[in-house]
């Protein structure tokens, strides 16, 4: 990898990152409720690539579904843990979108395990739940559920997605923004109230957020970072996605004070080791790297 690349990715590692970190803020201090923003957020990614949305991916069921799944899903979902959970935790929670893609793919297209596979995946689920578990109330984050129930949707929707037809990313793109909108806007009426108010009063900070999250996030670095995977090996660039969860970690404990104790820093090491053992498990084609980060 050249170092133009390099420094690409570390940028787009940092984006990723700080994506966490502006959430927490918005939904958390700022009390933007956070099925609103989700939907906001769908709106103006599916209008800034308005143009990639026909034709439909076929089958066009399963194209819906994969949308929601990838947006409305995995960032409604994200943004309801943040309200309480950490995002140096959140960070490392959402790292069960790997071992979950594996499993997922295991199930629904037959593909097979091996005892390295088996071991990365008993890892990295140990070490989620390590950082995931309160000693002090003997029962899990409730935050870090909602986080967890992302990361599986996001997985789902990964897996899905391979049984779509070949399709540019920004087509993929268009349609999570376009289904997640159709179904967090109706959620968002009927499950939360003053949303234009929140937004509002939160002022300058949720349009910034807002746009640096649509558009600098989802679309910008997510398309450097698929023509990074079209230019090197799968297998280099699937763990060096694990930067973004330390980046996150490291700025969480910064900017947002997190807690971040030994017994956190013990299950966020298991839990990128398993990760790290599954994402260089072999010479992984390049479709299977991008299902590996499963946000969009």
């Amino acid at each position: 990898m050249s170092l133009r690349d390099f420094i690409i990715f570390v940028l787009v590692c940092a984006v990723w990152a700080l994506n966490m970190i502006a959430a927490k803020v918005l939904v958390g201090e700022l009390h933007v409720p956070p099925i609103f923003f989700a939907a906001a957020r769908s709106a103006l990614i599916a209008l800034a690539v308005a143009p990639w949305l026909l034709p439909m991916p076929r089958p066009h069921w399963r194209a819906f579904v994969v949308g929601v799944l990838m947006g409305g899903g995995g960032f409604g979902l994200m943004f309801l843990g943040l309200r309480t959970a950490a995002p140096s935790s959140a960070a490392v929670v959402l790292q069960l979108g790997v071992p979950m893609v594996t499993v997922l793919s295991i199930l629904l297209l037959g593909e097979r395990i091996r005892w390295r596979r088996g071991l990365g995946i008993a890892l990295a689920v140990s070490g989620v739940l390590l950082v995931m578990w309160d000693p002090g109330g003997f029962e899990l984050s409730t935050g870090l559920l909602f986080v967890a129930a992302a990361a599986f949707s996001g997985a789902l929707g990964a897996v899905m997605m391979k049984q779509l037809e070949i399709v540019r990313p920004l087509r993929i793109q268009a349609w999570v923004g376009f289904a997640s909108v159709v179904v967090l806007t109706p959620l968002s009426a009927l499950l939360e109230q003053n949303q234009f108010a929140a937004a509002i009063n939160a002022g300058w900070p949720f349009l910034l957020i807002l746009l640096f999250s649509a558009l600098i996030v989802s679309v910008v670095a997510h398309t450097a970072y698929y023509g990074l995977i079209q230019r090197h090996d799968a297998n280099l660039i699937a763990p060096l996605t694990l930067m973004s969860p330390l980046m996150a970690i490291g700025l969480g404990v910064w900017l947002t004070g997190d807690n971040f104790d030994t017994r956190k820093a013990i299950g966020t090491a298991i839990a990128l080791v398993g990760v790290f053992i599954i994402a260089i498990r072999q010479k992984v084609s390049p479709e299977k790297a991008v299902m590996l980060r499963t946000r969009v």
